[in-house]
């Protein structure tokens, strides 16, 4: 599907974010046919310059052999798909396959998926795990579900757009609690790295010291290994905001109740997310759109510490592709 196919316009794009614009560009990179449409189109642009063409509404991606999402909510989602000015605003024209990498809970994707049914799309629901460094190095992982037949057409896509691979887990909306239950270990990781981190340092070991440790034993992971620059330098970066993660966490929970699981560790961390960012309410404008990892901030604060950068000479791992 590099070239324009069935009188279509090969490859759409909805959605050009700090997740969106780099797994776009790996499509262009593998020198695909890419349409993009973001709502604020300076955000898109650039990516002209790379060989997309940049439109001014979702409706012109109708005709489009397969078109990816990547926005941030449910309600986000089913505004592009079937919003006023959405992809399927006019009826009687919709794209074969619909691949969305957002994430979702499994009801809103099944409501979601009868719609493009209704309106002959395929879907398959392909959220992915990593940040926009781990796209840009190749080290991003998707996982989907959706028709078997759907999936085999888009499986090169999303592997040229992963590099670590592709898992397909069920027809239906699976992967959506897969991913769910992944960014539950995501906060639940992340906490519990803020925790241990800032034990070693009241207990006298240098953060950076004590997370190069980690990083080289069995504990370690890209995880732990990414997010080292902003435990120990104090590097905030936004990749995934606290307002998110606790929807995830929520989502979790939320699934935990409906299949009668007991998820109370799931639910401490979530009540922790809450105290921090209720504490980030008084720190300067913009604080909460920083990154997740500002967490160990407000460890630290329980602990009586007040963190300074190390600026020691650490890295996340993730070095772009060429």
């Amino acid at each position: 599907m590099s070239a324009k196919a069935s009188g279509g316009r090969g490859i759409g794009w909805i959605g050009i974010g700090r997740m969106g614009y780099p797994m776009a560009e790996r499509l262009l990179k593998a020198g695909h046919a890419v349409t993009v449409y973001n709502r604020t189109r300076a955000k898109a642009e650039p990516l002209a310059a790379r060989g997309a063409e940049v439109v001014t509404a979702a409706t012109e991606l109708a005709a489009c052999d397969v078109v990816f999402t990547m926005v941030g909510t449910s309600d986000d989602l089913k505004q592009v798909l079937f919003g006023e000015h959405g992809l399927l605003a006019k009826r009687g024209k919709a794209p074969g396959i619909v691949v969305d990498c957002s994430s979702i809970s499994e009801d809103a994707s099944a409501e979601i998926r009868g719609k493009l049914a209704a309106e002959g799309a395929q879907f398959v629901a392909a959220p992915v795990s990593g940040n926009g460094k781990c796209v840009r190095a190749g080290k991003l992982s998707v996982v989907a579900s959706g028709p078997k037949a759907a999936f085999a057409t888009v499986e090169p896509l999303l592997k040229a757009i992963a590099g670590r691979g592709v898992t397909h887990v069920g027809e239906g909306d699976q992967s959506r609690i897969v991913k769910i239950c992944h960014n539950v270990l995501l906060g639940v990781v992340a906490e519990t790295l803020a925790e241990i981190t800032v034990l070693a340092q009241k207990a006298g070991v240098p953060r950076h010291a004590f997370l190069d440790f980690i990083n080289k034993s069995v504990m370690g992971s890209v995880f732990s290994q990414y997010k080292t620059p902003a435990y120990v330098n104090l590097d905030f970066t936004t990749t995934f905001t606290p307002v998110l993660l606790r929807k995830d966490l929520d989502l979790g929970l939320s699934a935990g109740h409906k299949h009668e699981v007991a998820m109370p560790v799931t639910a401490a961390t979530r009540e922790a997310l809450q105290a921090h960012m209720g504490a980030g309410a008084l720190q300067p404008a913009g604080y909460l759109d920083k990154d997740f990892a500002t967490l160990l901030e407000s460890v630290a604060r329980g602990a009586g510490i007040t963190l300074e950068p190390e600026n020691a000479p650490v890295t996340d791992g993730l070095q772009p592709e060429a």
